[in-house]
């Protein structure tokens, strides 16, 4: 049954394109006839980045709510409802925003706008503001969609504090096709005077943009790996600032490179000048959820559909630089307990199929390629097959994930361990997986 708010939403998709079309112009004009409600926001934390700008979101809201703090959330995209996008800060921690109340807002918002050109996403933007705005809440966590500078989710005009993650090669056709220039629209986050917390970079080229950025809006900025700093030792994780040491439990967060969005996170709350505690950060460590990403499934009708004894991981991470850092998580896995490793893959046609792949070629035994019914621009299973063999994988495709955990029970050798079976390559099928599988985020 259609809820209410997908109704609307719906509507609105028959009206406007889906799409981007990176603009302020358009939301800054439905702001204005919403009565600019981005100025009535709480202190807001400002996340753009290429990868880790969700996890970063989510240590943030984890540490910040441990505190006791009302915490509104806005992220993008969502894996099976709309209301993913809204979290709405309340005692006791934050919870999806209620369907009537979404509806609502959707149907003001809508009518603002008055059927002017417009995008989807800079009408559910507008929603962000209006809802964020009218419901009390000690800071709100905004990421951005896509870029930064011409983002709507920019009209922010002066967060408490902004925060760059890892930036790498992704949606090239909108932010350009060389790393710097798609930091410096991520640097378009960056507000004079307003703190900046840059964090861990893999790229130099996009380090000095960032830095050079903040240097000439005078924007206090610190750098990871030079200002703030993470290590594991003995299963503890100490971040170390001016400030000093703090002794903290490992991030509930599957994967090494956690470590720097955490730190990321806990610089981005020291920045926008909140104090948190010791004790709160900690708890927030352990307490952190990031659906769809390095999340494991330990129940449900598509974990039921797999080899007994294998382990599922689904992760909606789809560029090159995602592919790294997941293959790195599988071989960290695979050092703790030996698995032979399955791909199921999807991915659309805007992606680098190839370099994602590239990461797994001395670690996965075998891709099976599925489509993603949920979108239009779905690649097609047979010419990704080609992609994963032109990176050096075994590829096949299959019509569904059903029909891969089949092939995978069909092929895997048993005198061999059960499988870890990792789905993935875009946002689009995690979400479909987890609607199948009767587990959508809470």
């Amino acid at each position: 049954m259609v809820s209410a708010a997908e109704a609307e939403i719906n509507e609105l998709l028959t009206l406007h394109p889906k799409g981007f079309d990176l603009s302020l112009d358009r939301i800054s004009r439905l702001l204005a006839a919403l009565g600019n409600p981005q100025e009535r926001m709480p202190p807001v934390i400002h996340v753009a980045g290429t990868n880790g700008k969700g996890s970063v979101t989510a240590f943030s809201r984890a540490m910040l709510e441990a505190a006791g703090l009302r915490v509104h959330v806005h992220t993008s995209p969502h894996l099976v409802n709309w209301h993913e996008r809204y979290r709405m800060g309340q005692p006791g921690g934050s919870r999806l925003v209620e369907d009537a109340v979404l509806a609502e807002a959707i149907h003001r918002v809508a009518a603002a706008n008055g059927g002017a050109k417009i995008t989807v996403f800079e009408i559910l933007t507008a929603v962000m503001f209006l809802l964020f705005s009218e419901h009390p809440a000690d800071v709100a966590i905004v990421e951005v969609g896509l870029g930064g500078r011409f983002d709507a989710t920019n009209v922010i005009a002066r967060p408490a504090a902004c925060v760059i993650t890892s930036i790498s090669l992704d949606h090239q056709a909108y932010l350009g096709d060389r790393v710097e220039l798609i930091a410096a629209e991520k640097a378009g986050i960056i507000k004079p005077g307003v703190p900046v917390v840059i964090g861990e970079q893999p790229e130099d080229d996009a380090r000095a943009v960032l830095v050079t950025t903040a240097e000439r809006l005078h924007a206090p900025s610190t750098v990871y790996g030079q200002d703030y700093f993470t290590f594991a030792e003995r299963g503890r994780l100490t971040y170390q600032d001016e400030d000093g040491l703090l002794d903290l439990p490992l991030p509930r967060l599957t994967g090494r490179y956690q470590y720097a969005n955490a730190a990321a996170a806990i610089r981005a709350i020291k920045a926008a000048g909140f104090a948190v505690s010791e004790d709160a950060i900690a708890q927030g460590m352990e307490t952190v959820e990031w659906p769809g990403r390095m999340q494991r499934l330990s129940h449900g009708a598509i974990f039921d559909l797999a080899v007994p004894g294998a382990e599922i991981w689904l992760d909606g991470g789809h560029n090159p630089g995602a592919g790294r850092v997941i293959a790195e998580a599988m071989a960290n896995l695979e050092e703790i307990q030996s698995r032979p490793l399955f791909l199921v893959t999807g991915m659309i046609n805007t992606k680098d199929p190839v370099g994602y792949f590239e990461a797994f070629a001395d670690l996965a035994r075998h891709v099976f390629t599925v489509p993603i019914p949920s979108s239009d621009a779905g690649l097609d299973p047979l010419a990704l097959a080609d992609d994963a063999l032109d990176a050096g994988l075994t590829a096949e495709p299959v019509d569904s994930v059903e029909d891969a955990l089949a092939m995978i029970a069909q092929v895997r050798d048993t005198s061999q361990p059960a499988p870890r079976i990792l789905i993935g390559g875009s946002l689009y099928l995690v979400g479909e997986v987890l609607r199948a599988n009767g587990t959508p985020p809470v």
